[in-house]
């Protein structure tokens, strides 16, 4: 539905734009959505894939951040619809205001990553200089650039253009809960949304991890992601506590629940995580660390706009370091051992003198179950007919995140393809 700013347009016979899914259907777009869309910023997510080297493990899996996040900000309006549907705000404005910030922040919240995977983030700038505030520590990161687009780019005027009744920042600070809140944006009959709002896109049950999980799977070819969506949604609700909205969910969807947990896990284990793909990243980290490496992402953002996935192979096509060769010629090492310990093996290979790569991949079913967990409490409402709802916070309803305590830990040995028989002979 459109936001109160594309009301207007709306009326004067703008038609909304409808695009395909093959998860979702068909999805609409309004002109002022349609808009941010067509911004370089977003239009550059055409160019990196959503799986990095995982196609090299499940060569369907060649689709991109561009059609992930339309299908995120696609579940943001269904999810917010769903959970708003019998809640009366001050006023219409309100209401349509909130679900279009949330829209945008779920459509936006991959605007920054950096081509092919993770591992480019070696490769970025200081954050000083990302932000030009002397005082900031550290290197940033993919949700750093995507804060500066959201606020310093033609993206923010795009966004200031087609949404006049909200800020670039309201968007950001949907995505990044750490921001200021300066002003009542999210305030409603003296409700704060924002901690429910940032929930839709960043929690243990958002709509990023609801898109990806079947997108994955679907052009993976597997099963393990592929989960109740509809009956999760249908669950899902809020709770005011304190003056602050929360994500809940009914109690009947809760085993759905620990089944989304469950098809995340297994996806990091049996896909995110395969040899063929892990590898790769291995081999990029080599070569991204090296002192030969010739390929940094700028702070610039008139030039990380062109950062892209062809920009990368193209200059690995060009290096003449070994790692980066390999990685453009399609010949990596080979997978030698794999354990949850390969420290004795590593010892050998390195005693006996041969070159080889270590990898750890670390899988957690959620951050409640490693302990990890600083974020906004996800509740569970069981309905009594004779007494008040019972409510209780998520982790303390299910048994899932004391079963599955700490993480999966997988490590792996590769050595050089010309090496794997002599290795052999060392064992």
């Amino acid at each position: 539905m459109p936001n109160i700013a594309s009301l207007k347009s709306l009326s004067q016979k703008e038609k909304a734009l409808e695009v395909r899914d093959p998860l979702h259907g068909a999805i609409e777009l309004t002109p002022p959505e349609s808009a941010v869309i067509d911004n370089e910023f977003f239009q550059r997510l055409r160019s990196v894939k959503q799986l990095g080297f995982t196609e090299f493990a499940f060569p369907g899996a060649t689709h991109n951040r561009y059609s992930h996040s339309l299908g995120v900000m696609h579940l943001s309006g269904v999810i917010f619809d769903q959970i708003f549907q019998g809640f009366l705000f001050s006023s219409k404005t309100v209401k349509w205001r909130l679900r279009q910030a949330v829209k945008l922040a779920a459509l936006l919240h991959d605007i920054g990553h950096g081509p092919l995977s993770h591992t480019t983030e070696y490769v970025m700038p200081p954050l000083s200089e990302l932000t030009q505030n002397k005082n900031a520590k550290g290197k940033a990161n993919h949700e750093d650039y995507t804060i500066k687009i959201l606020t310093f780019s033609s993206m923010s005027e795009v966004l200031k253009k087609e949404f006049p009744d909200m800020l670039p920042i309201h968007v950001a600070q949907i995505i990044d809960q750490t921001l200021k809140v300066e002003d009542d944006f999210f305030i409603d009959q003296g409700i704060n949304f924002r901690p429910l709002l940032g929930q839709l896109v960043s929690s243990e049950l958002d709509c990023d991890r609801m898109d990806y999980l079947r997108r994955d799977s679907y052009y993976c070819g597997t099963n393990y992601g592929q989960i109740e969506l509809d009956w999760l949604i249908s669950n899902l609700t809020l709770h005011i506590q304190e003056e602050n909205a929360y994500l809940a969910l009914s109690r009947k969807a809760l085993y759905t629940f620990d089944d989304f947990l469950l098809s995340r896990l297994h996806m990091f284990l049996m896909v995110y995580f395969h040899h063929k793909a892990v590898v790769y990243d291995e081999m990029l980290l080599k070569y991204l660390t090296s002192e030969d490496c010739g390929f940094f992402l700028p702070a610039k953002l008139t030039e990380y706009v062109h950062s892209d996935d062809y920009k990368l192979y193209t200059h690995l096509k060009e290096s003449r370091n070994e790692f980066a060769k390999r990685i453009s010629e399609r010949k990596p090492f080979k997978l030698f051992f794999e354990s949850r310990d390969c420290k004795k093996v590593a010892e050998k290979l390195k005693s006996a003198g041969f070159d080889f790569l270590q990898s750890a991949s670390f899988g957690n079913l959620s951050k409640y179950s490693s302990g990890l967990a600083k974020a906004h409490p996800i509740f569970v409402i069981e309905d009594d007919l004779i007494s008040k709802p019972k409510i209780t916070k998520i982790e303390e309803a299910t048994e899932i995140f004391n079963k599955y305590e700490g993480a999966r830990r997988i490590e792996r040995i590769y050595v050089r393809p010309e090496d794997v028989s002599l290795c052999q002979k060392l064992f």
